[in-house]
């Protein structure tokens, strides 16, 4: 009798042990995954932080201080100051877009403003940069449309063929509005230096020239309404020159960056209707050998502070993240890539 119960003790007393360690490692077998997630969690939490940099300059290339690239520089350049650590951002006036590629390939400027057309001549090494391609650019964003605008305080001249042995102010030398004029008066059927008397002037000396019946009309690449303009009409009703019909036609077989735009009634004083044109883009490009980290930063920065944006200038309403790489001619940076689509 001593025995069966020293065996059924013995019996008890190995079913308890086992029973306690099966119940010990049931919460072993669920802690696993528990700390897996956190683990993943922390990881994509590390990921997703924002860069900081160490004293690093950010030049913004922009263009002449009547046009509009020259303030949203400066928001720009105010909006990465006030949200990227150990960045010093500035804006500076330059001869616009033809311009603003030179000094991004010399190294002068880390950020230019651009047309998209320049763009894709600089990629490509064709038209004012025929034979020196500079295969290094990378856009960050495609920003807003840019039409084609032909002013004038003349209401004798209707048509681009009344420009024919005028004063013309078609931008500075260089400039994406320089090789917009050529285009368009080639279009026309017309020779640049001989059917007209070309003024390579600035948005402000074109609008002082205007004022000053120096030149008969201006030719202008911005987005609307641009402040040169604004200033001109102030004192003179303006009347905006459509491109239209077979000069149209022209250029949009000819250049595939060129999209119809109506520049709407009242725009300006003085411009009492509808006025059909043509359009490129804006856009904002660096060069790939800028960090992924710095250009996520600057591309985030901008699209989390349009509000800044629109109150340095209008058109920055039309800057939105879900058309910033329409009409990108040529390869998105990946850290601008990256934010895009995180």
């Amino acid at each position: 009798m001593k025995k069966a119960l020293s065996l059924l003790l013995i019996l008890m007393l190995m079913f308890t042990l086992v029973t306690g360690c099966a119940k010990q490692e049931t919460p072993a077998t669920t802690e696993a995954p528990a700390t897996t997630a956190a683990a993943e969690t922390t990881a994509a939490a590390t990921e997703a932080a924002d860069p900081e940099f160490n004293n690093v300059f950010v030049n913004i290339g922009t263009g002449g201080t009547a046009g509009t690239y020259f303030p949203l520089g400066g928001a720009f350049a105010e909006i990465w100051n006030n949200n990227i650590k150990g960045i010093n951002a500035t804006a500076q006036s330059t001869g616009a877009s033809v311009a603003n590629i030179n000094l991004l390939i010399d190294g002068e400027v880390e950020v230019v403003i651009v047309q998209n057309d320049t763009a894709y001549y600089a990629f490509n090494g064709e038209k004012m940069f025929e034979g020196a391609a500079f295969d290094k650019l990378r856009g960050l964003a495609t920003l807003y449309s840019e039409p084609l605008q032909i002013v004038t305080t003349d209401p004798n001249i209707k048509s681009v063929a009344d420009l024919k042995g005028k004063n013309i102010a078609v931008g500075a030398i260089g400039s994406g509005v320089e090789a917009n004029a050529r285009q368009i008066i080639a279009a026309a059927g017309m020779d640049f230096e001989k059917d007209i008397n070309p003024k390579f002037l600035s948005f402000a000396e074109a609008s002082s020239g205007l004022k000053d019946k120096q030149v008969d009309a201006a030719f202008l690449t911005a987005g609307i309404p641009t402040a040169a303009i604004q200033d001109l009409s102030a004192q003179n009703d303006v009347f905006i020159v459509a491109i239209e019909g077979d000069v149209a036609a022209t250029l949009k077989n000819d250049y595939p960056f060129f999209t119809d735009f109506i520049i709407p009634a009242n725009t300006y004083k003085g411009q009492t209707s509808d006025v059909q044109s043509l359009t490129v883009k804006s856009m904002l490009c660096v060069s790939s050998e800028m960090s992924d980290d710095l250009a996520y930063a600057l591309t985030k920065q901008i699209y989390e502070n349009l509000d800044r944006v629109i109150l340095a200038h209008n058109v920055g309403k039309f800057i939105t993240k879900e058309t910033a790489d329409e009409a990108m001619p040529i390869e998105m940076h990946p850290g601008a890539f990256r934010y895009f689509n995180e």
